[in-house]
């Protein structure tokens, strides 16, 4: 299957992070390569190192980027550091992130993504570690209930979670039907006819497979430190857990004076290190909407290193 993935905000994105074409910059999640090629093509004398987890995400952008001074790193942004140090490169200009997961993982069913198709419980991004399979068969009620609660922020978490605990008694759950069907008659009947009730639960489970929040915080604070003065870091979010982290994380970056408000005067010494390039989230238009609506949910916030 041909890796498919319309990229977001795409010049909103690498306008918010290009700032000269001789610098060295990294793509945190390259996926189909659009963010990646839209900033290689800027590039005179400089450097792009692309990240993904997904060999698959590689292997398509690596023909998409030939031609263009691109490195291929098949690891998880997290190990973003000790990449990066690997290859002979200890500081950055810039540095972007989409954080979606791509139209390919979505649309092809056996990666075990979509609730819309019957397929093996998977989600990996990696292709490698525990499975959405293996969660829903071996977590237990109460762990279940927690992930579906912090992770999909879904309200019958407690209902869902017994649902699962109650089915695979029965037999394993094998499949993304199964597990959909199993939330679907675990919810009110109200709930089902609103919305999808599938969409939070399916989110929390490949959140947990692929360690998604603790790999976020980590190459958000990891990058900052590796960007130069003057360097941006520009980063896309889907979802409102993602995009706490990454407004969380800047705020703290872009904070100075922590002493207490009856201080008379400052004794921390700390000082700002960044500033908010983008004071408000940039959100896509109607037009894009209207052409991918799957880019409806997306926040970007782009930050400076000014220290």
């Amino acid at each position: 299957m041909e890796f498919r993935h319309m990229s977001v905000l795409l010049k909103e994105t690498v306008d918010g992070v290009f700032s000269k074409p001789d610098g060295v910059y990294a793509d945190l999640t390259t996926g189909g390569g659009g963010h990646s090629l839209e900033l290689a093509k800027r590039l005179s004398g400089g450097r792009l190192i692309c990240f993904d987890q997904d060999g698959e995400a590689i292997e398509a952008a690596g023909e998409r980027l030939s031609g263009y001074p691109v490195t291929l790193v098949k690891r998880n942004f997290s190990e973003l550091k000790s990449a990066l140090s690997e290859l002979g490169v200890s500081s950055v200009d810039g540095i972007m992130a989409d954080l979606g997961v791509s139209s390919h993982q979505l649309d092809d069913a056996a990666r075990g993504f979509s609730f819309h198709s019957d397929a093996p419980l998977d989600m990996r991004m990696s292709g490698e570690g525990q499975t959405a399979r293996d969660i829903v068969n071996e977590y237990s009620e109460e762990e279940l209930r927690r992930i579906l609660y912090e992770f999909g922020e879904e309200k019958f978490a407690p209902r869902i979670a017994k649902g699962i605990v109650t089915a695979r008694l029965t037999a394993p759950i094998e499949t993304t039907g199964e597990l959909a069907q199993i939330i679907k008659d675990s919810v009110p009947a109200a709930y089902r006819r609103e919305k999808n009730p599938c969409r939070k639960s399916f989110q929390a489970i490949r959140i947990e497979v692929n360690g998604e929040l603790d790999a976020l915080d980590k190459a958000i604070c990891d990058g900052f430190e590796l960007l130069k003065t003057g360097g941006k870091m520009a980063v896309i979010t889907f979802h409102s857990l993602e995009d706490r982290i990454v407004k969380n994380r800047f705020k703290e970056f872009c904070t100075g004076c922590i002493c207490p408000p009856e201080f008379p005067v400052c004794v921390c010494g700390r000082t700002p290190r960044g500033e908010q390039v983008t004071k408000k989230p940039v959100v896509p238009s109607e037009e894009e909407i209207s052409e991918n609506p799957r880019s409806r949910s997306a926040k970007l916030r782009v930050i400076r290193k000014i220290k």
